[in-house]
């Protein structure tokens, strides 16, 4: 029945919560192996990498999964100036990365907006536009979208947690600030600039359901998405969903081992429903398997974004507790992911945006 299921040129609703139910081990490998035998048809048998600077923590939103929301006392807050994040942009540009992240806590403020978009300027042209750039700052107007993408950025990144409404008004507070629908428009907005759009789901909050999840890559297909960046649900404690999953046993062996192949899961069945888009291992999968990242690209991933900010910011930019890779420094999270990707025998496009195949597969 899987095999039937697997062989589909095109999967239905019950197909993808069939695939996303799997729990055997021989099935959950044929998943894997159709999964990754798909990303190397369309995408190939190579991962590219973002170099994730993280360059502020201070956030307007009480999102309450999140470890830097608004309300979280214990946060040591910082903002990098542009010296430094310069630094960490042509770090990655004289390594090769071929791509960076940036990305910090949602501001819309206009210092917040000019300043951005200056960094975004100086790293175009530090770069002679042979940087991509990748932006990751929440929810903004259409006018400081288009003000960003006209700077030089070209693929924005905004997800949306999950696509039942219910649920994402139970884990964001209920005020003008978080509005699913507003979250959906400014995806329109940026699809409407030229953005290459991103988006992704927690994979695991406490009274989601697989089929939340079948519909979740539903709305990435009916969204026209290009790239999708999502990872199992991990615990900060300094929060309210946090206190709510420890109750429920969320610390537990079992539980993170359900949460990681929820994770797995959820990368090949998007791949073999979307084929071509663009999906990232994330560094969410290791903190919950030491492997977790290649598993994620074994499973159909073809995105990694190593952290590239300077060691004295790292520790304070968790988004969810026991975050990995915040002791080492860049030059050994280049070595020790680089080695990672070879060793299941793949390459690093090195040097190479790694722009979604999807976005310019469009009216083909």
């Amino acid at each position: 029945m899987i095999n039937d299921i697997l062989n589909k040129e095109q999967l239905s609703r019950e197909d993808l919560i069939t695939l996303l139910k799997l729990e055997k081990e021989e099935e959950l490998q044929a998943l894997y192996e159709k999964a990754y035998a798909v990303k190397e048809e369309y995408i190939g048998r190579v991962s590219h990498y973002r170099g994730l600077i993280e360059f502020s923590n201070y956030c307007i939103k009480d999102c309450k999964y999140c470890g830097i929301r608004k309300s979280n006392p214990l946060v040591d807050r910082f903002s990098m100036n542009k010296e430094e994040i310069l630094k960490m942009a042509q770090w990655a540009y004289d390594n090769k990365y071929g791509s960076i992240t940036l990305q910090s806590g949602e501001r819309t403020d206009e210092k917040f907006v000019d300043f951005v978009t200056d960094v975004i300027s100086s790293i175009r042209e530090l770069s002679n536009g042979e940087l991509g750039m990748t932006l990751c700052m929440g929810e903004q107007s259409e006018e400081v979208y288009k003000k960003w993408f006209d700077a030089g950025g070209h693929r924005y990144l905004l997800r949306i947690e999950t696509t039942n409404k219910e649920l994402y008004e139970k884990i964001h507070p209920q005020n003008d600030l978080h509005s699913f629908d507003k979250r959906v428009e400014c995806l329109k907005s940026l699809r409407k600039i030229g953005y290459q759009v991103g988006t992704g789901v927690m994979m695991g909050i406490p009274g989601q359901t697989i089929e939340d999840l079948a519909d979740d890559i539903l709305f990435f297909r009916d969204m026209d998405i290009d790239m999708i960046g999502m990872g199992p649900y991990i615990v900060h404690k300094d929060t309210p969903i946090g206190e709510e999953a420890l109750k429920l046993g969320y610390d537990t062996k079992e539980d993170k081992k359900r949460r990681f192949l929820l994770g797995l899961k959820m990368i090949a069945v998007s791949r073999l429903f979307l084929k071509d888009v663009n999906i990232a291992a994330t560094t969410a999968l290791q903190a919950l398997d030491p492997l977790g990242r290649e598993k994620g690209l074994k499973a159909g991933g073809n995105i990694l974004m190593p952290i590239i900010t300077l060691e004295d910011y790292r520790e304070k930019y968790q988004l969810y507790n026991n975050k990995p890779c915040i002791e080492d420094n860049a030059n050994q999270c280049k070595a020790c992911l680089t080695n990672r990707v070879r060793s299941i025998g793949e390459q690093v496009g090195f040097g190479e945006f790694g722009d979604s195949k999807h976005f310019f597969n469009k009216g083909k």
